[in-house]
């Protein structure tokens, strides 16, 4: 099992650690007010290799700062292209923005996530998330931190067997909805 340090999101890179501390040194010396950061300012990264199927780009939001223990980013996969399964001490919220993909739990059946759904990743809970295998998928990832700085443990990759049974499953699953 792999470990992660919170200023990395989900995804374990250290570019966006470097980024982020000239990015508040910028700031410390202002008088507190609001800041924008410019779309397109910050560089865009590869999912790295190991964690990650297939090619995936991770567009920094925001880090962690003295307010908000939390960190965000655009995660892109393209068709078939996933996480490996992991998990977060403080769980992570994923708001999907376009495209259609999947999800798994470890011991469930993967389900379909499509734009404007909002997936809650329990801490500890074992999962993963990508592409459909021909449609590319966005989201936002929302990632706490714990008190150590660690926001994910990552696990082995999603082999192509689980993955071509995700997708049969999330193709056969029948989400329920409640009329009450």
């Amino acid at each position: 099992m792999k470990t992660i340090t919170t200023a990395l999101l989900a995804t374990g890179l250290s570019a966006m650690a470097c980024a982020e501390e000239t990015a508040q040194t910028a700031v410390v010396s202002a008088p507190a007010s609001q800041r924008i950061a410019v779309a397109g300012s910050q560089h865009p990264l590869p999912g790295p290799e190991q964690f990650f199927s297939g090619r995936a780009r991770i567009d920094p939001l925001y880090s962690v700062n003295d307010n908000v223990n939390a960190s965000g980013a655009y995660v892109t996969f393209e068709p078939g292209a996933r996480s490996a399964w992991h998990t977060h001490p403080k769980g992570q919220y994923l708001v999907v923005t376009a495209g259609v993909g999947l999800t798994q739990e470890w011991g469930k059946p993967a389900q379909q996530i499509k734009p404007g759904d909002v997936v809650w990743c329990p801490p500890g809970i074992k999962h993963w998330h990508g592409a459909g295998l021909f449609t590319a998928l966005t989201h936002i990832a929302v990632t706490p931190s714990d008190t150590d700085g660690k926001n994910v443990d990552w696990m082995e990759k999603v082999d192509e067997t689980q993955y071509s049974a995700a997708q049969t499953a999330a193709r056969n699953t029948v989400v329920e909805v409640s009329t009450k």
